[in-house]
């Protein structure tokens, strides 16, 4: 049986690709959805991935004066969070490989006056440009699926970290109702892309999407990723029974 990880690499939705190349093919993805990406997430969720990513938050527990990284959160949803949580006394450096999405990400920090101690960064999740046991915590929301190699950006994670730092990952799950995994396919399969199509423009990068989410590894599988990768005293916490899962894993 092929490596989890292997697979996931050579995976673009249900297609498999070089995985050479799957980095442009999310590239494009995301060049795509940039302008509307905020609004479409509304969308999708009906509002609910606020909420989750205001429980991210939560359970990191931000403090003043401290160093965090948010890798692919271009828009800026999770870096205003921890930014609002220390009244902006701690240091946020927002990753992103797309230009777009970082574009998108400083437009709305200049609309909201956000200027203190934010700091914009195209960057590779699988090759941070940070220096060692640099950072008191780094997060990912929604990301970590498209990257092509998940045990390397995994591993910059633990490497930038500062020992006794904490990662923690936002991401799409496995549903634990059967009902509501019917309900939830059938939406994804169906609805997404229309939306996609009405709103963006764009119906096959949803269905890319929402193929991804079905192609990663279930809360069991993304915590036994973690801890191979080294990270200590991993844990989870299913949100929406399932549909988004928050892992938390420490630097020890």
């Amino acid at each position: 049986m092929a490596d989890p990880v292997d697979r996931l690499a050579r995976s673009f939705g249900f297609r498999n690709v070089d995985p050479a190349a799957k980095a442009s093919l999310v590239r494009d993805v995301f060049d795509s959805v940039a302008p509307s990406y905020d609004l479409m997430n509304d969308l999708m969720s009906l509002g609910v991935h606020r909420l989750w990513k205001d429980a991210l938050v939560d359970w990191l527990a931000p403090r003043p004066g401290l160093h965090h990284v948010d890798l692919a959160g271009g828009t800026g949803d999770v870096a205003f969070r921890i930014h609002e949580r220390v009244g902006g006394e701690a240091r946020i450096a927002v990753i992103d490989i797309n230009r777009h999405m970082l574009q998108v990400g400083r437009d709305r920090a200049f609309d909201q006056n956000r200027f203190e101690n934010l700091y914009w960064v195209a960057g590779d999740a699988m090759a941070l440009p940070l220096p060692d046991r640099s950072q008191d915590s780094v997060t990912i929301a929604f990301g970590i699926r498209n990257v092509t190699r998940i045990d390397q950006a995994l591993a910059e994670a633990l490497r930038v970290l500062r020992p006794g730092g904490r990662f923690l990952c936002l991401e799409f799950s496995k549903v634990t109702l059967p009902t509501l995994e019917r309900i939830y396919d059938t939406y994804s399969f169906n609805v997404l892309p229309r939306l996609g199509r009405l709103v963006a423009g764009d119906a096959e990068s949803y269905r890319y999407l929402a193929e991804s989410i079905r192609r990663f590894p279930n809360q069991d599988d993304f915590k036994a990723l973690m801890e191979r990768s080294g990270f200590g005293q991993v844990r989870y916490r299913n949100l929406s029974s399932g549909i988004a899962c928050i892992h938390s894993g420490w630097r020890l």
